[in-house]
């Protein structure tokens, strides 16, 4: 997307987008994904002015599609150069330079296919969906049933049959190991600037972009601690460690936190 997004031909600016990585879907098997947030514009090549993307398309398929080939390829070549590919039963054939050659020649003959389509719901609701799960992994609370003879249940949407709601029942042990297929080897970043957002260069990006746009920072929430009532104990600040909702009361698998007793004067 940086490299269509700078040349002239397709939009000529600097663009800049995160990504959220995802490993799972409803039923925790690992199904790894990113979702990219790319807002509908960029700044000019020399700084001057912002450049809003076409309402019809932020960047021409075809060109990503290319680009994406031509990119893909050439990991997959670098991979099996430095021997970090494995080819087993029918593939074993592909483990020589040859017929691993031979594959990718093939490979660039055909046209890939990026496909694009407008966020469901709009940009809100894409923000929306994203911000509950940036740090969370694979399942939330409110969607645990039940542990009951080394059996856990937990709701899940079948998307495969239109997105209806369910009931699944695995034993303990699988549902731990398909928990901890999420959890991430120590160092890889789940959330990944590119661009405009890259650390290095953010903050004076996202300053030039509001001064051309014309906008401002949000103002930082207020903080936590002063929007609590004091403590009816020792009257010090509270700070909040957990909201329950209803849901949550109805299917807690495990006792709620007793407020603390007053502590004995004598």
């Amino acid at each position: 997307m940086l490299e269509v997004a700078r040349d002239p031909r397709y939009f000529g600016a600097e663009i800049g987008f995160l990504g959220v990585l995802h490993t799972w879907g409803q039923n925790l098997e690992h199904h790894p994904h990113i979702h990219y947030i790319v807002p509908a514009g960029g700044l000019a090549a020399d700084g001057s002015r912002w450049i809003d993307s076409s309402r019809r398309f932020f960047l021409p398929v075809k060109a990503l599609s290319k680009i994406f080939r031509e990119k893909f390829c050439d990991q997959l070549s670098e991979l099996f150069r430095q021997d970090r590919l494995q080819f087993h039963g029918s593939l074993e054939q592909l483990a020589s330079p040859r017929s691993f050659s031979h594959l990718l020649c093939q490979l660039r003959e055909k046209d890939w296919v990026v496909y694009a389509k407008p966020p469901f719901g709009g940009a809100d609701h894409v923000l929306n969906y994203l911000a509950r799960y940036t740090h969370r992994v694979a399942i939330s609370n409110h969607r645990l049933v039940a542990f009951e003879n080394g059996r856990v249940s937990f709701r899940w949407r079948d998307y495969a049959h239109g997105g209806k709601n369910k009931i699944m029942t695995v034993p303990a042990d699988e549902f731990l190991r398909r928990y901890l297929l999420h959890v991430l080897p120590r160092g890889l970043v789940r959330i990944r600037h590119f661009g405009l957002f890259a650390n290095r260069r953010r903050a004076a990006a996202l300053e030039r972009c509001r001064s051309l746009l014309g906008t401002e920072a949000c103002a930082d929430p207020p903080a936590t601690a002063a929007s609590q009532p004091p403590c009816p104990l020792c009257s010090g600040p509270m700070v909040m460690l957990q909201r329950i909702t209803a849901q949550d009361l109805r299917y807690a698998l495990i006792p709620i936190r007793q407020p603390p007793r007053a502590l004995d004067s004598s």
